[in-house]
């Protein structure tokens, strides 16, 4: 059974066939060779496996290896069933450590500065996610505080990989002081530049300043929720996912928040969540919660989103990170 499809496995074949390329180029004008070679046959074996059609199969029992074990090693051969008790511990012990470098790129959970107060709450769906989450001083503008708020193609190990990826990325772009339409500009092209051609990532990319403004781009993601006088507005997507093109603009959205006012942004594991009818929780439900609790300080907003789909899961099992932050002006 090949759980591949074909564009899926034309990329990776490209991929790995791009990576043997450059080794074997490397090691045409390397004297030190030996760690090289080794790692072309590595390739090469991967090569062959993804062409013989054998992805995603058990070379013991000849049935499809668990979806969990293949997004933490797409190369796997074996169910973890047939694995040794001591290569089972060794894969918990990899990715309890994986969940924990995972927690240390993550910000303070509560952050005051220039008239802003921010929380967010970061819920994979397993033992570490794809979901993105920043927020970030200015040191070269102390007025701005700028927030970042993705989702990563993917689940699981794969998809935590290339959220550290986006984190580093950005994280360089922001020293930079260029605007948010800039920074999600280079960040779709460094992403496009670095990753497989079938992973992408939705990102809202924000700066709030000192005297209320708040400058948006919207590449993909859900559009993130404007608690204004009493109103609730959206704020849509302003260009693609990035990493599906190397090129394209990305417009801002400029909005003025007043003391009292607030900022929802979300990922999809909030608006998609399911409950045991398979009926999907929903934008409107997320406004409704949101308008009885506007008043709310911000960690108190977040907890009563979480709280409330959770409750509409009723039991039901979450399939999907989840990502909430809400940045409220206070002054």
């Amino acid at each position: 059974m090949e759980l591949l499809d074909a564009s899926t496995q034309q990329a990776m074949r490209t991929q790995l066939q791009h990576r043997r390329d450059r080794l074997a180029h490397t090691i045409a004008e390397t004297r030190d060779t030996t760690r090289l070679v080794a790692l072309l046959k590595e390739v090469e074996a991967a090569l062959k496996y993804v062409d013989s059609g054998s992805y995603g199969v058990c070379e013991v029992c000849h049935e499809s290896i668990d979806e969990e074990h293949l997004k933490w090693d797409s190369l796997v051969r074996v169910c973890l069933s047939h694995l040794s008790e001591e290569q089972q511990h060794a894969i918990e012990r990899d990715l309890d450590l994986a969940s924990k470098i995972q927690t240390t790129l993550l910000p303070a959970r509560h952050i005051q500065l220039n008239g802003w107060d921010v929380s967010y709450l970061y819920a994979p769906a397993g033992f570490v996610g794809g979901d993105y989450c920043d927020i970030v001083k200015s040191e070269l503008d102390h007025a701005s505080l700028y927030f970042f708020l993705g989702d990563v193609s993917g689940k699981g190990v794969a998809a935590s990989l290339l959220m550290s990826h986006l984190h580093a990325i950005v994280r360089s772009l922001v020293t930079s002081n260029s605007s948010v339409s800039q920074m999600t500009e280079q960040a779709n092209r460094l992403f496009h530049e670095s990753t497989m051609s079938t992973h992408y990532a939705t990102l809202v990319s924000g700066r709030a300043m000192s005297g209320g403004e708040v400058q948006i781009c919207n590449a993909g993601h859900c559009p993130p929720l404007v608690l204004h006088n009493g109103s609730i507005t959206a704020v849509e997507s302003t260009g693609l996912p990035i990493g599906l093109f190397s090129g394209g603009g990305y417009a801002i959205r400029t909005l003025r928040l007043s003391p009292g006012d607030s900022l929802i942004v979300y990922t999809d594991g909030l608006t998609e969540s399911r409950n045991p009818s398979d009926v999907e929780y929903g934008t409107e439900r997320v406004k409704a919660v949101a308008a009885r609790h506007r008043a709310h300080a911000p960690q108190s907003l977040v907890d009563a989103l979480v709280t409330d789909v959770d409750a509409f899961r009723s039991g039901a099992q979450r399939a999907d990170d989840l990502t909430v932050m809400v940045l409220a002006r206070t002054t």
